[in-house]
């Protein structure tokens, strides 16, 4: 994007330097409706440059959790510019809803995004900025405080990410000993993330008590713009998932306990391979990892290819595992350079690739809808987003040959894709079932916060795996998901997007040419439309209900058989 508005080469460094430009907003005179857009232009525009700078903060230090000056600068932004910017960017919304030329505003998006500004508006209270700053230098805590875990073994210090790789170990004994090593590794920070969890909950429900809400739930539902479905459609998918997606859980772990002849099917033996191979190896390293990425791509579209070379040649992908670097994986969008960043944990397994293509779906949606005009209509809700990523994940696998050139191993990586799928939905009920139950009783202790878990694990969870002796273990396992700490209640989207990616999936295997011109179509919309009409578009239903989830795991099950 060339500047027009904001100075070219102009830098964020104090909020004294960036208020002139909010100062010149708020005080220019909207006389027509083309004045309001080009005054939505230019506000967009500082959004952008304010938010790639964030986003460059943010960045470097997930990078390098280890180095205090990249930290100090993120923490800088959230202290010292971001609680200056939220009042006046409620002033700017206010003045928006105010201009009585926004009903002339008729192109595609701005019902949308009028929608929005409304929304924010009616949330906006001062006295939770504060809070806002507080929840945020609470929130980067979960990544420093996972980035310092490592164990070591057989001589080497590891990360945990790395350590899983001996979790595929057909030998048991080393299972076993790894496991228990990365989860007493856990263990040692239980009481932390304990503390720390019961600290973002009592922020985060006072923020909602500001806002006028019973509970942080309904707060959060309506923060997060959910406007196309209902707290009770959440509920409703919770029972759906446990009718209908963990019955194929249960008889897989079955199948498995059965095959590797096991008295006792243990949580160190749920990722090994049934029939007693080695893990699989789709790549060596990170440069292989891409160059293979790329060529996968290439088949599913040329475009898709090419995203992902601009952003290797632009040095936007950080991708293998290593100490001092925070866990996860993350596409982020950067508005002005319009080119996105992938950031992950690569040590060279099959849920690397999985990782790597569900990213570069996320990276491919923000190359799509780059073309237009507001950073806002380039902001689509996750429901969204989740479908081009979970999308590329099952679109991706038609074309895995790439990654694994002997037929038995390309066999094997699409049913550990397929029951991956089968696994996602349960976990996902799991904790966002948790999040609904630990935001309608704030003021719970930790041993209720347990026992709430072990009850909701007990409904979701595998009636296989046997936790005999690692009741404690089973007690914290929600504390390795950084949703619950960073992004609250930011997860069901995975559910509904999972189910619209599998419809992709099943419309790619009737006619890959239309499918995936559906898939480009919807993405370039970017959020111009709502969310059912942005899945129409895909060639799919905004759909959760019991049918249509019964419909889709029983499509998901027979392509599973046929492996």
């Amino acid at each position: 994007m060339n500047r027009s508005y904001v100075q070219s080469g102009f830098v964020i460094t104090t909020w004294d330097l960036l208020k002139p430009y909010f100062d010149e907003l708020l005080a220019r005179p909207l006389t027509n409706a083309e004045t309001l857009k080009q005054w939505l232009k230019d506000y967009s525009e500082l959004t952008a440059v304010i938010s790639e700078d964030m986003a460059w903060r943010y960045i470097k230090m997930t990078c390098d959790t280890a180095n205090q000056a990249l930290r100090d600068r993120y923490n800088d932004f959230v202290q010292n510019i971001d609680p200056h910017m939220a009042p006046l960017a409620n002033d700017t919304n206010k003045k928006i809803m105010a201009c009585p030329f926004r009903s002339e505003l008729k192109e595609e998006g701005y019902a949308i995004y009028l929608r929005g500004i409304a929304n924010s508006i009616e949330l906006f209270r001062e006295e939770n900025i504060p809070l806002q700053t507080q929840l945020q230098e609470l929130e980067q805590q979960f990544g420093a405080i996972n980035g310092d875990q490592s164990i070591t073994y057989q001589g080497e210090t590891m990360t945990l990410q790395k350590a899983s790789v001996f979790l595929k170990d057909l030998n048991r004994s080393i299972r076993e000993e790894v496991y228990q090593l990365v989860h007493n590794r856990r263990g040692q920070d239980e009481a932390k993330l304990n503390d720390l969890f019961t600290q973002l909950i009592g922020v985060r429900n006072q923020i909602a008590k500001n806002a006028g809400f019973d509970n942080y739930r309904d707060y959060k539902h309506r923060s997060l713009a959910r406007f196309d479905y209902s707290v009770e459609d959440c509920l409703n998918f919770h029972e759906s998932v446990k009718k209908y997606a963990v019955p194929l859980i249960d008889a897989h772990d079955a199948t498995r306990k059965q095959k590797l002849k096991l008295e006792s099917y243990r949580p160190w033996d749920t990722s090994v391979d049934e029939d007693g191979l080695p893990p699989l190896r789709p790549f060596g390293n990170a440069r292989e990892l891409i160059e293979k990425t790329i060529e996968c791509f290439n088949r599913l579209d040329p475009y898709f290819g090419k995203c992902v070379r601009t952003m290797d040649e632009m040095g936007r992908l950080d991708l293998e595992s290593r100490l001092g670097k925070a866990p996860g994986g993350y596409q982020y969008p950067l508005y002005e350079t319009d080119v996105p960043f992938i950031f992950m944990n690569s040590v060279g397994l099959h849920r690397d690739l999985t990782t790597m293509v569900h990213e570069g779906g996320h990276a491919i949606h923000s190359f799509l809808y780059s073309e237009q005009d507001l950073v806002e209509f380039k902001s689509p809700p996750s429901e969204v987003a989740e479908l081009a990523s979970m999308s590329m994940e099952l679109l991706s696998m038609e074309h895995w040959d790439v990654f694994f050139k002997n037929a038995e191993e390309l066999r094997r990586a699409k049913k550990q894709q397929l029951e991956s799928v089968m696994d996602t939905l349960p976990w996902i009920a799991t904790i966002d079932k948790f999040q609904h139950w630990v935001y309608l009783h704030p003021e719970h202790t930790v041993e209720e916060r347990y026992a709430a878990w072990r009850n909701i694990m007990a409904e979701f969870g595998s009636h296989v795996v046997d936790y005999t002796g690692l009741e404690n273990q089973l007690n914290r396992r929600w504390q390795v998901q950084l949703h619950l700490f960073e992004v609250p209640f930011y997860y069901i989207e995975y559910g509904f997007a999972q189910l619209g990616a599998i419809a992709v999936w099943r419309n790619y295997k009737m006619n890959p040419v239309r499918a995936i011109e559906q898939y480009k179509e919807a993405l370039t919309i970017g959020y111009t439309r709502s969310i059912p009409e942005i899945y129409k578009a895909a060639g799919i239903k905004f759909d959760f209900s019991p049918a249509y989830i019964k419909d889709l795991m029983d499509f998901v099950k027979k392509e599973y058989d046929t492996l």
